[in-house]
């Protein structure tokens, strides 16, 4: 039994041993002789010849490193012969030999130039024994070795010189896998004529540098695009030029009615005057209709700490066939088919209909002449040629702050386009005629809060003084003309409501200032609530 026990053991080890050879050969270490010589061109022509190991191996080539503050420093291995070479890694069937050529090994440095090479290194298996031999185009002037890790300073096993003094010889014994032998051989001065390859290491302080080329050419473009952007706006952009007699005061008061500028209406003059449809000429708009009679605004009755509400009621006999077409647009979104709608539920059912009111506004302005072409189209026009320029700028500054010094113009075409994207604000230019009434507007607003209208005629105030009333809410003057349309007295006494205008129980117009600058806040205030006037 003892002996059977004995000769399964034997044959256990054996089978053991039999099947852990091929991997004890593949992990045996291999001998690499090395023979490098040195062109009058600089490159370096490596030839190795690899034995005592079997099977596929591979070396990882040193292919960069760190030269200084701002570079490293590239080796370029080419025509590699007896191997496959892709990206750094060298592929071999043991045993084999190998030659290729390596760029950027050679340094100037002092009286010398030093070529400085990993010439054995970087193998997945261990190296016995490397041994290297180095000829040039020159008299040795210097040699040294290190053996180890890349940046050991541990000298190799033996480093020496023929005695011609032509041929450097350096032997190691013993690298673990990954480790290098690197060999240094001094040669005369621009013996080769070989210098290191360096490529710039990206930093934000390199890539966006100061200095007069940066900073010369940063100016200068930055004058021309800027520039350009200030003569687009000058050809582009500006109102044409009024004639002298087409400014000053304006009087609307003719034969004791009310005759506003060119026809304008309040809406239309909010638009004139900003170049924007915006809430308050909206608002202006309502009251305007109320005044001219197509509905009635009726305050209604609250208690202390409720909100503020109107009551909008159309008028069944209003004119027919006298809206234009944007207070057509909003007549309709106010009542859509009712008789009457308080302004607490418009935030609502406004929003549908707005964004008409809004086109209307645009196309009026245009129909009137004032504008050659609708002036949030333009605005948007120029503002989204100056986003789409600051994106290119984006793009452009990465691109040069990646792969030049020249980050700094790209912040150029930055500005330029952060100016065109503000400045196209500004781009809608009025015509000869819209400019001209323009100047009737502005010389009609400083009538409104200077003129002296003592002299109206106590029957005629209350219209003419509510025909004001909302170019009054465009020129922001709603407090100074609800106290002049609360002023009217009629018998002596403060009249309870007006026309166009009702108020709750126990009211009168002595209360309308501050129920019209409400009314005026909180209209405008539902109508920027709404999504198409929420931007305003």
């Amino acid at each position: 039994m003892t002996g059977i026990r004995i000769v399964l053991a034997a044959l256990v080890t054996t089978a053991l041993a039999l099947t852990a050879a091929p991997a004890l050969a593949a992990n045996a270490g291999i001998t690499d002789e090395v023979t490098m010589t040195l062109g009058e061109d600089g490159t370096l022509h490596v030839v190795e010849k690899i034995t005592g190991g079997s099977g596929e191996l591979k070396r990882t080539f040193v292919t960069r490193t760190r030269h200084d503050d701002t570079h490293d420093r590239l080796y370029e291995i080419t025509n590699v012969k007896g191997g496959a070479y892709a990206d750094g890694v060298l592929t071999v069937t043991a045993p084999a030999t190998v030659e290729y050529d390596v760029k950027g090994a050679v340094t100037p440095t002092g009286q010398v130039e030093e070529l400085r090479w990993f010439a054995v290194g970087g193998w997945n298996v261990s190296v016995d024994r490397a041994a290297v031999v180095v000829t040039g185009p020159g008299q040795v002037q210097n040699l040294s070795c290190f053996a180890g890790e890349l940046t050991s300073a541990i000298g190799c096993t033996t480093a020496a010189m023929d005695h011609t003094g032509t041929r450097a010889e350096f032997e190691q014994q013993g690298l673990a896998p990954g480790q290098a032998l690197t060999v240094v051989v001094g040669f005369p001065e621009r013996a080769s004529g070989g210098r290191p390859i360096l490529d710039e290491r990206f930093s934000l302080a390199n890539a966006f540098a100061l200095n007069p080329v940066t900073g010369g050419a940063l100016a200068a473009l930055l004058v021309l695009l800027l520039g350009g952007v200030g003569l687009l706006y000058w050809t582009r952009g500006r109102d044409a030029r009024v004639i002298g007699h087409e400014q000053g005061a304006v009087n609307p008061v003719q034969n004791g009615h009310f005759s506003p500028p060119d026809g304008v209406r309040p809406g239309q003059i909010g638009t004139l005057v900003d170049e924007q449809a915006d809430v308050i000429d909206v608002t202006a708009t309502i009251i305007d209709l109320a005044v001219r009679g197509y509905l009635r605004i009726d305050e209604q009755p609250r208690q202390t700490y409720d909100a503020p509400d109107w009551l909008l009621v159309r008028l069944p006999h209003a004119p027919a066939n006298t809206l234009l077409p944007y207070e057509q647009a909003l007549h309709d979104a106010i009542f859509e088919g009712r008789d009457a709608v308080l302004l607490s539920q418009l935030s609502g059912s406004f929003t549908a209909h707005l964004g008409e009111v809004r086109d209307a506004l645009y196309a009026d302005v245009v129909r009137q002449g004032w504008f050659a072409r609708r002036p949030d189209a333009e605005r948007t026009r120029w503002t989204t040629i100056g986003i789409v320029l600051m994106v290119a700028g984006v793009l452009a500054t990465a691109a040069l702050a990646w792969f030049t010094s020249y980050g700094l113009l790209g912040l150029a075409v930055i500005i330029a386009g952060g100016a065109l994207a503000v400045g196209g604000q500004y781009m809608p230019a009025k015509t000869a005629k819209g400019a001209a009434a323009l100047a009737h507007t502005l010389g009609f607003r400083e009538f409104l809060f200077s003129a002296d209208l003592g002299n109206v005629p106590e029957k005629d105030r209350v219209e003419l003084f509510s025909r004001y009333l909302p170019y009054a809410v465009i020129f922001d003057g709603v407090e100074h003309w609800s106290r002049l349309v609360a002023s009217v007295t009629g018998n002596g006494q403060q009249a309870d409501n007006l026309y166009w205008y009702h108020g709750p129980a126990e009211w009168d117009l002595s209360k309308f200032a501050g129920s019209m600058r409400t009314f005026t806040t909180t209209t405008s205030g539902a109508i920027s609530a709404t999504r198409q006037f929420r931007t305003f």
